[in-house]
């Protein structure tokens, strides 16, 4: 866990890895619900018999799925202490290269892209990799923005 006193230190950090999440099953419960609550409901997401005689042997997650993880997995690479309040200002380039089979871990690494006052606020692009263990290609490879506010 990368820790940084203030919005302002993020600065100086700019153009570096801040690190990488502990590995998280993807479960099939999550994957279900998440497709409840977006409405996106096929089958290769969600039913575990007819996906084993699919593509991928198996049910996969969402790249949405994946890509709603972001916050958490950003949330166990590094925090701000003293930012009175971070908001996520938005997504660069997004892309799933690989599938995320049920039942496989993921985690995400994080650089810091670039970090530049806007205001009151540290403005940051950061790129993240979400990789499967034992994956040959990255899952999910993201461009987000966010602005730390002291």
């Amino acid at each position: 866990m990368r820790i940084f006193a203030s919005p302002d230190e993020l600065l100086d950090a700019a153009g570096t890895h801040l690190g990488y999440s502990p590995w998280r099953t993807v479960e099939q419960e999550r994957v279900t619900a998440f497709a409840e609550v977006t409405g996106d409901l096929q089958w290769i997401h969600i039913d575990p018999e007819r996906a084993a005689a699919g593509p991928y042997g198996t049910t996969i997650a969402h790249g949405y799925f994946v890509l709603s993880l972001l916050p958490s997995f950003a949330a166990e690479v590094y925090r701000v202490e003293s930012a009175r309040m971070a908001v996520n200002y938005g997504l660069g380039k997004v892309r799933f290269p690989a599938p995320v089979p049920v039942g496989s871990s993921i985690r995400a690494g994080i650089e810091l892209v670039s970090a530049g006052q806007a205001g009151d606020a540290v403005h940051t692009v950061a790129l993240v990799t979400v990789e499967r263990e034992g994956g040959e290609k990255p899952c999910c490879v993201a461009e987000t923005i966010a602005r730390f506010y002291a």
